[in-house]
């Protein structure tokens, strides 16, 4: 188990990076940290991998300590992972040899089957002969995941992990990535913006505001009953009205369009979304926003009704 006990970390004296931040991390459970950009998720991944030496509280994998720089000469605890930003893998070398460099080589038939094992995980098996130099940006991103894979770390830390990939790859390749983790019962924490990776993939989010924890639960208890605008905010677009003298939240897929009802609006902008329309309305002086099956013209008068209970009443 990971426990974080009440850690700060400053790089200058004047403004805290993260303050007072604790959770736990159970073996094999997925963890999404989400927030605005600043907010400290990345600072918290390279806290918690020991490349920083915290100001005040402890950090435990189990009975062990993890400590920064100041107390290792090789910063960054041995059985975690951490997948930064720039990779920071070896360009002239290829795919698969990238991947191989942590194995052992006096185990050569078990080396190139876990290597064969994790190119179908990144989907990269036919580039797996190709120099990295010779890659997208998306590609030696996973490259970059596989390689931390090699040797099944207990903990694997992603920092935006698919924020370079295609979209036509990413959800096929998240798939994969994290059943592959679940079936090895490996723990993985994710730093990221996108709200897709929290609903369909951790078991606990944690959103991160003014470098503190502003809500820790499960990704359903958060995106059904989030406690202000800025957690719903971050799954949807989140209208934040007042109706009936309440004030609403509201996700567009709550709002329905009626043939009569009391809550009258004028259509002031339509947006294509593929399989539905994003419709912009003014309703009493404020914007709001609803999924539609089909396109409404401008200034057509509609009538709303809510379909589902809103997201909390304040």
């Amino acid at each position: 188990m990971l426990q974080i006990n009440n850690v700060s970390f400053s790089y200058s004296e004047e403004k805290n990076t993260l303050k007072n931040i604790s959770f736990n991390l159970k073996k094999g459970e997925h963890l999404c940290i989400m927030g605005e950009s600043g907010c400290g998720k990345s600072t918290l991944l390279k806290v918690i991998y020991g490349l920083l030496d915290i100001d005040d509280g402890t950090m435990f994998w189990n009975d062990i300590q993890i400590l920064g720089p100041a107390h290792h000469l090789v910063p960054g605890m041995d059985f975690f992972k951490y997948v930064a930003q720039d990779f920071d893998l070896m360009p002239y070398i290829t795919v698969s040899e990238n991947i191989k460099k942590f194995l052992s080589r006096f185990y050569p038939k078990e080396a190139e089957e876990r290597t064969q094992e994790l190119l179908e995980v990144i989907e990269m098996t036919e580039l797996a002969h190709i120099k990295v130099k010779n890659l997208s940006g998306g590609q030696q991103q996973r490259v970059a995941i596989a390689r931390a894979l090699a040797k099944e770390p207990e903990l694997l830390l992603l920092d935006e992990p698919f924020s370079q990939i295609d979209n036509f790859k990413k959800n096929s390749l998240r798939r994969k990535l994290f059943k592959y983790l679940k079936e090895k019962n490996i723990a993985c924490i994710v730093a990221t913006h996108d709200g897709n990776d929290a609903l369909s993939f951790s078991d606990k989010m944690i959103v991160i505001r003014k470098q503190q924890i502003l809500a820790y639960d499960t990704p359903s208890e958060l995106y059904n009953n989030p406690k202000d605008t800025y957690i719903a905010s971050l799954f949807d677009d989140v209208n934040d009205v007042v109706i009936n003298d309440k004030r609403e939240l509201l996700y567009p897929h709550q709002i329905k369009l009626v043939e009569i009802s009391n809550l009258k609006a004028t259509v002031t902008n339509a947006y294509y979304k593929g399989y539905y329309w994003l419709i912009e309305v003014l309703f009493n002086e404020q914007p709001l926003f609803f999924n539609h099956s089909s396109f409404l013209d401008k200034k057509k008068t509609v009538f709303l009704s809510i379909e589902k209970p809103s997201i909390k009443n304040q």
